[in-house]
């Protein structure tokens, strides 16, 4: 069949199989391998997702438990595992793939102890791939459900993000490009963050008004940083920044802003974790945030705040009574003012 393509898909979560049905649906030749065997047997044996009960595996997607058989031979390879575990993906993957592979990643975080962003992870491992970064406000559950959907493919060479662009786009997945792959996978990790404190924010019973309140001014949090290191005002502002920080921060599917709410009622770390039952990118994040926020001498209360509740052991109420009486400021720096008041 003319324009398509044969993916492998390596990860078999929400995510990947979500992206593997609806390629698959598409005409792709799909075929998928995990790290878990057992995980294999179950969707070979049921062809269901078990955190996607109600999505239909197409017949046509192949599973595997050979990872060169996920990779030979394809067009693309699609990295759908969690962020703590993307530089040991790319290590198995690597000895598969040959020189030039597209790898496209779909996980969104930054990496622990490096700091590094995923893709930068990837490379480390395979320097001979073109990685792509596909990220937006996406949800597992609604894509497995044809629910209609944006997303953004990034990479530096637009012809390669086209690539991915025509491969990704289905009548129910609209696939925009961009070359800001650092803006993109910044925004696409601080934004878990802020999705934590807008749970933690429910958690406490606190209203809407304050919700509203924690988003716009996480997002300020995001721009001031993103500014510092070099990414794009539209790429903050456009889906995979604005875009994915409103759905994570507000969505019931979103896993941060669940696991934010369990904390804001009291439960620890530990056990807000379990009960959320995956991988909390936004907790992985923190680390790397902070030490973001300090290289590059940027202010970030909420994401600050965050931290204090998940790693200091403060009590969520303390910490949202220190965010609201901080020492009073304008809303917008005024360079024109601030000159005027220095006077």
């Amino acid at each position: 069949m003319e324009n398509t393509f044969n993916i492998g898909v390596i990860g078999a979560g929400t995510w990947g199989m979500a992206l593997a049905r609806s390629l698959s649906m598409c005409g792709h030749s799909v075929v998928v391998w995990s790290a878990l065997p057992e995980e294999i047997d179950y969707l070979n044996q049921n062809r269901r997702q078990v955190n996607l009960p109600d999505m239909v595996i197409p017949d046509e997607i192949v599973f595997t438990k050979d990872v060169s058989v996920a990779c030979a031979g394809k067009d693309i390879v699609l990295f759908a595992v969690p962020s703590p575990f993307v530089r040991s993906t790319a290590k198995t993957v690597a000895p598969h793939v040959p020189e030039g592979q597209i790898i496209v990643d779909v996980a969104k975080g930054i990496e622990a102890g490096s700091h590094a962003f995923l893709s930068e992870v990837i490379l480390s491992e395979i320097p001979t791939a073109s990685v792509v970064v596909l990220s937006g406000p996406t949800h597992a559950e609604e894509v497995a459900m044809d629910l209609p959907t944006t997303i953004v493919a990034a990479h530096a060479d637009i012809a390669i993000a086209e690539k991915v662009q025509k491969a990704f786009t289905s009548p129910y997945l609209r696939v925009f490009t961009n070359t800001d792959v650092k803006g993109i996978e910044l925004c696409g990790a601080l934004k878990n963050i802020i999705a934590l404190a807008a749970g933690i924010s429910d958690g406490l019973g606190y209203g809407d008004n304050i919700k509203a309140a924690l988003i716009t001014r996480g997002l300020a949090e995001i721009k001031r940083l993103g500014e510092k290191m070099g990414c794009s005002h539209e790429t903050i502002y456009g889906l995979t920044g604005m875009g994915d920080l409103i759905v994570t921060a507000t969505s019931r599917h979103s896993r941060n802003n669940r696991c934010g709410h369990l904390l804001g009622e009291g439960l620890s770390v530990e056990e807000a974790v379990k009960q959320v039952g995956m991988v909390v990118e936004g907790i992985n994040a923190l680390p790397a945030a902070m030490s973001l926020s300090e290289q590059y001498s940027v202010d970030m209360p909420i994401v600050f705040g965050v931290d204090k509740i998940v790693n200091q052991g403060v009590s969520a109420k303390d910490v949202a009574k220190e965010l609201l009486e901080r020492e009073l400021s304008a809303e917008v720096f005024n360079e024109r003012l601030a000159s005027e008041r220095s006077d």
